[in-house]
């Protein structure tokens, strides 16, 4: 995507529950991405009529609806790129020095963003089904140029 400001969504976890709140947060998305855990194609078919949609595989995600997810990806928002994978504990490169702007991931269900040695990463948190006390949530990133916005997005109570 080249666009010079571009509006980022980025969902993780949903285990094949895409909530009204999370389409709600996503329109107006040049972008979506999906950080793995999707649960089902129904969700990737309901975002891909929000906005264009990436996404990978997480652990949850097996059949043969899954298959054409990879397990990682690489994907350039406007003059960046992100690199895309489920659990953060198996990143295996080291980010700044490949040229990426972000990591976004997913499976911990915990949201943070997090800026080390000039790279944003990014847990949007889980839009699926609430899990224990932790919030449900998605992430937007506004993208300006080299410039990242980011911001978690919670999704209401139940």
């Amino acid at each position: 995507m080249s666009k010079i400001n571009l509006r980022l969504g980025v969902i993780s976890d949903t285990h094949g529950l895409l909530r009204p709140e999370a389409i709600a947060a996503l329109r107006g998305c040049d972008l979506i991405i999906h950080a793995g855990d999707v649960g089902s194609a129904a969700v990737l078919d309901g975002l891909r009529d929000i906005a264009p949609t990436v996404a990978i595989r997480g652990n949850v995600d097996i059949g043969t609806w899954a298959d054409h997810l990879p397990p990682t990806d690489i994907v350039e928002v406007g003059e960046l790129m992100f690199y895309l994978l489920h659990n953060i504990a198996d990143l295996d490169l080291d980010p700044p020095t490949a040229g990426f702007a972000a990591v976004v991931f997913g499976h911990s269900h915990r949201p943070s963003i997090e800026t080390r040695d000039g790279v944003l990463y990014l847990n949007p948190g889980s839009a699926g089904p609430r899990r224990f006390s932790l919030p449900m949530s998605l992430a937007r990133v506004m993208v300006a140029g080299r410039e990242l916005k980011p911001e978690i997005v919670e999704l209401g109570q139940r």
